[in-house]
């Protein structure tokens, strides 16, 4: 990692979500790390923590709040920006209760996503 290009991971399940978001992201000069699972994610933040997470809340095996109840023991300075596709009033206070940064319905407004990780890094 550079000091010019924050590390992003981007943890989704759905392979053209995370295709879509590393486009995003990576025009707006970051680099980016996808993952395919909570679990996968988790096993690599020992060895090189990102500067932000974007994290979809529903994944099989490891849900997203058991990725962000996991970060908040080891890698509590890590920011999450949520993203997901099964919004309620339950899931928002949760979220943010566990201290999500941001939290975005899928589909994601680019310009809201971009504003919540320069937010959340203090990258602009």
């Amino acid at each position: 990692m550079t000091k010019d290009a924050p590390l992003l991971a981007v943890v989704d399940d759905d392979a053209d979500v995370r295709v879509a978001l590393t486009r995003l992201v990576s025009s707006a000069g970051f680099a980016v790390e996808t993952f395919a699972s909570g679990a996968e994610f988790m096993r690599s933040v020992h060895d090189h923590e990102p500067d932000c997470v974007v994290l979809d809340l529903h994944m099989p095996e490891m849900s997203g709040f058991d990725v962000q109840g996991a970060l908040a023991v080891d890698h509590a300075a890590v920011p999450v920006i949520v993203v997901t596709g099964h919004d309620t009033a339950e899931s928002r206070a949760r979220a943010m209760q566990m201290g999500a940064k941001a939290y975005l319905c899928k589909p994601v407004n680019d310009k809201m996503l971009l504003a919540a990780i320069g937010g959340a890094i203090g990258f602009s």
